[in-house]
């Protein structure tokens, strides 16, 4: 049986706020824990007006609390922001806190423009991308204990020191994510919602994968959108919102979630009409029956037995009924039945 998860990228819809956006995604955890999904893990956008998830170690800590049995993390933490010894620092105290439960999904991209990335930087220059591989053998070091003996920061620790630590995954949606995971030995996951055509890349992260202290074997999944809902015409109706949602990101603009009215109004241009088309082609949308039949030939195709999905609609309580219908089209083990 394949692994569902959940990416939630606390979107924030029109006519709603922030504060909104982070009560859903503590929402939408509880209900994921109760359905049986696998993971949930948070993401990291900054200086947006359409998602609201900005610190996920903090977002992490609370929906750990608020849930049981879920493995709840980051989908992912944007590395090049942060020194090495303070993201595993932040770690190791979320996994003492919540012992087998913690994923830290890391990544390489600035989750926002260069503007905002110098902002974060504040007195310092941003950390060089080429530093990137440096930075994932120094965070890998520190959450294990194991810096070499030459190191500068040889007798440094993360703490709190403890016996186990949470898996790394490395977030990518191009070849070069995936040799830094296959190179240090982390596990990889590919993020089909933002480019189509991965197989290759995941086939060469397993092929070149070197075994680490943490991880003999590769591990690889993918994150794919879905929208499910009780009929086609009603989950494309909602689909609506992400078209128009994904043409403004490419125009520059990080807006708030349309309605599906304001989509389905909206005049657009040859070339918007092509742009939403050519994003909707690695969407899932439909019954539950047709997003399984289609979300397991995508996990076929890229040989993996876990999907990550992601769900943006302007109805939170389509994206709810989303997930329900999508775990029960699985046969996901809701928490009493799992607990027996």
């Amino acid at each position: 049986m394949p692994l569902i998860s959940v990416l939630d990228q606390s979107p924030i819809r029109a006519g709603a706020t922030p504060g909104d956006a982070v009560a859903e995604t503590i929402e939408l955890a509880r209900l994921a824990d109760r359905l049986g999904f696998h993971r949930y893990w948070v993401a990291e956008h900054h200086s947006s007006e359409g998602l609201a998830g900005s610190v996920p170690e903090i977002l992490i800590t609370r929906l750990a609390n608020e849930t049981r049995r879920i493995r709840v993390g980051s989908g992912g933490v944007m590395l090049p922001h942060y020194a090495p010894l303070k993201v595993a620092e932040t770690f190791r105290m979320l996994e003492a806190m919540y012992p087998g439960r913690i994923d830290l999904g890391i990544g390489r991209a600035p989750g926002s423009d260069q503007r905002t990335a110098r902002a974060l930087a504040y007195t310092r220059d941003p950390i060089p991308i080429e530093y990137f591989p440096r930075q994932v053998q120094d965070l890998m070091d520190w959450m294990d204990g194991r810096l070499e003996d030459d190191h500068p920061f040889r007798g440094v620790t993360a703490q709190p020191a403890g016996p186990s630590s949470p898996p790394v995954w490395l977030l990518g949606s191009s070849d070069q994510g995936a040799q830094v995971a296959a190179h240090f030995g982390t596990a990889f996951s590919f993020a089909h919602f933002i480019t189509e055509g991965g197989e290759p890349v995941v086939e060469m992260y397993r092929k070149r994968f070197q075994p680490s202290s943490t991880l003999s074997e590769p591990q690889a999944n993918i994150g794919v959108f879905v929208i499910c809902a009780e009929t086609e015409e009603e989950a494309k109706y909602h689909a609506a919102s992400r078209d128009l949602w994904r043409v403004r990101l490419d125009q520059g603009h990080i807006t708030p979630i349309p309605t599906p009215e304001e989509a389905l109004n909206y005049d657009f241009t040859e070339s918007e009409r092509e742009r939403a088309a050519f994003h909707r082609r690695r969407n899932i949308v439909g019954t539950p029956e047709q997003v399984r039949e289609k979300l397991d030939a995508v996990m076929a195709r890229y040989g993996v037995d876990e999907a990550v999905v992601v769900t943006i609609t302007h109805d939170h309580q389509a994206r709810l009924k989303s997930y329900e219908l999508l775990a029960q089209a699985y046969d996901l083990a809701p928490a009493a039945q799992a607990a027996e």
